[in-house]
């Protein structure tokens, strides 16, 4: 059957397992807290050639699955302005060239205290300072953190060590004991070929693809607008790769150049899928290479090997940070997440093995050690995760509360909460403001609003904020449970303030309800209703049939509403479906049938 299938071009068995795998692995892994690249490298473990058995060549499936990391670097480079990138200069090439030249020195010497002759030792130590780029930005991105400041100085040593992968490739060829070295003439050459791929990839970016794409859209053809795209990312790839440089760096390096153009944002929505798959894809391949039988017969030294590289690379790491004044949190953090190696060294040992520095049972040794550093990261950073104290946030320029004057007590000030304060500012009412979002305080300072960093479910920090004398609290938290816990403590610690609460949705409503609130809405009611009602008038409806209907909607979600309170959610999901069709059937319109599933979002709204 398999034969049958690839002799017509396709072996779906083998894509239907690839897809099996990371459709079963990584939810199951995501749901016990592993992460989903831990979940795409079991999967692929399971699949590949040393499992199962389902895919034969993991090999070719990892070149291809490269073009995943490609696509996030141009992400990356999206996000990258040219002035933003520009501020990272020190980071990329001061912290950057730092960490690589330090983790490299001492991986070079922890391989002779390990046996490999100096040379080996050399090629293995460099390859295992060059970071997965793919997990780190998966990890980042997971964690929203690609954006912070720790976040940046990681991306600023991912990026230098791109660009390592060029001189270390040319290092291993002059360490080649063939002795066939370049001439000054063929390296010369070399340098000045990647100098004119970046001038001409450069060119290309700020004068031809704002009009190319202009054209492009013109067209308003949506598929051709996302070939575009992928030509924009795989044309710079290649441009970079037949250079001599990394596919990675052209795409990120493309990615900059259009972060400033109109199209920035479909161009990110057009790639994203592919790179979603993609590197899902090589996750599953780096899965599938690890070579279980040169594990068993190796383990020894593949294991010495892991425990040795990633704890002195996590601890020279470790040192950098700290003695370049990263906090001892960040600095813990930046180990742990990049103590693996990465997929540049399976080229670099590749080469190594191709110009005879090393033989093919060594070249699987190493490529096996850092795999299964790759394997361990996951779990180094869930560990870390539970050992480590959550972060506390920076409180530069935030206060705390203490004998707030305001008579009304606002806790919560995103979206809803500054809209809710400005008829009470309007009306000159005496008002405090708390949340616990240092950024949004911090952000609210620059608009003049004097809001204090507070959990407003803490006891003590409410009779801080003055709740035993105020008026009124408005609960404008983007937290049911935060929410319904503030009003439970209102409820039973200051009977006398008149509580006005958000609801989320209507399941918060009823809950709300029971802890007593004076007054509560549901955060999309009324938009909903006004939209509603202006969408009936411009099909026809005068003004006093819309607000006749509005009215009746408004009865009806009333009777829905006690009903659900007093008689439980269910019995009052099932008089919401049957009220809407005894309405429909009254104006003489067919009512469609509801699902269930539309019956019970319909009781959540």
């Amino acid at each position: 059957m398999a034969g049958e299938a690839a002799a017509h071009g396709v072996d779906l068995i083998q894509v239907v397992a690839l897809l099996g795998a990371g459709v079963l692995a990584v939810p199951l892994f995501r749901r016990l807290g592993l992460g989903s690249v831990l979940g795409y490298l079991a999967g692929g473990l399971v699949v590949g050639p040393y499992g199962l058995g389902l895919v034969s060549e993991p090999e070719t499936i990892l070149h291809a699955a490269e073009l995943g990391v490609v696509m996030f670097l141009f992400i990356i480079g999206l996000e990258m302005e040219p002035a933003k990138l520009w501020s990272l200069r020190k980071q990329i090439f001061g912290l950057g060239i730092i960490q690589v030249a330090a983790c490299g020195a001492l991986l070079t010497a922890m391989g002779v205290l390990l046996g490999f002759a100096p040379v080996v030792a050399f090629v293995f130590g460099l390859g295992f300072v060059l970071t997965s780029t793919a997990i780190v930005m998966q990890v980042l991105g997971e964690r929203g953190e690609l954006a912070l400041p720790s976040g940046q100085k990681m991306i600023s040593i991912l990026l230098l060590e791109d660009l390592a992968i060029v001189p270390l490739l040319a290092i291993v060829a002059i360490l080649a004991p063939r002795g066939v070295e370049e001439t000054l003439g063929e390296r010369l050459f070399g340098i000045g070929l990647a100098l004119g791929a970046i001038i001409l990839l450069i060119f290309i970016g700020r004068r031809i693809l704002n009009p190319f794409f202009s054209l492009l859209a013109k067209s308003k053809a949506r598929e051709v607008m996302t070939a575009a795209a992928l030509l924009v990312v795989l044309g710079a790839a290649l441009l970079m790769q037949v250079s001599g440089l990394s596919m990675a760096m052209g795409a990120f390096l493309a990615g900059v150049l259009l972060s400033t153009s109109t199209f920035r944002h479909q161009l990110e929505a057009d790639v994203e899928p592919f790179r979603g798959i993609l590197l899902g894809l090589f996750f599953l391949a780096v899965g599938m290479s690890l070579d279980l039988a040169t594990v068993a017969s190796n383990w020894q030294i593949i294991a010495a090997s892991v425990m040795a590289y990633m704890i002195a690379k996590a601890g020279m790491i470790y040192v950098i940070a700290r003695l370049l004044r990263s906090s001892h949190v960040e600095a813990l953090e930046r180990a742990v997440l990049m103590a693996q190696g990465g997929e540049f060294a399976f080229v670099l040992f590749t080469q190594a093995a191709t110009v005879g520095i090393i033989d093919a049972q060594t070249n699987a040794v190493f490529t096996a050690t850092v795999i299964i550093s790759m394997v361990l990261t996951p779990l180094a950073i869930m560990a870390l995760d539970r050992l480590m104290p959550r972060r506390a946030p920076s409180m530069d320029g935030v206060e705390a509360p203490h004998d707030l004057s305001g008579r009304i007590l606002i806790i919560g000030f995103g979206r809803f909460g500054q809209i809710a304060s400005q008829p009470l500012l309007a009306m000159r009412h005496r008002i405090s403001i708390i949340d616990n979002d240092t950024d949004m305080i911090r952000a609210a300072s620059q608009f003049g609003f004097k809001v204090y960093y507070g959990d407003g479910t803490r006891l003590d920090v409410l009779h801080a904020a003055g709740a035993d004398s105020i008026d009124a609290v408005l609960i404008c938290v983007n937290d049911k449970e935060a929410g319904t816990r503030i009003a439970e403590l209102f409820r039973d610690e200051f009977p006398l303030v008149k509580v006005v609460a958000r609801a989320f949705d209507r399941g918060h409503a009823i809950a709300l309800v029971k802890a007593d609130v004076d007054y509560h809405i549901r955060e999309v009611f009324e938009s909903a209703l006004t939209l509603g009602a202006a969408t009936i008038r411009m099909l026809g409806a005068t003004d006093e049939e819309a607000d006749d209907v509005i009215a009746a909607v408004r009865d009806r979600d009333t009777q829905r509403f006690e009903a659900q309170v007093f008689g439980g959610i269910t019995a009052g999901a099932g008089l919401l479906l049957s009220n809407a069709v005894e309405q429909a059937r009254e104006q003489g319109v067919q009512a469609p049938d509801a699902p269930a599933e539309e019956s019970r979002a319909a009781a959540d709204a």
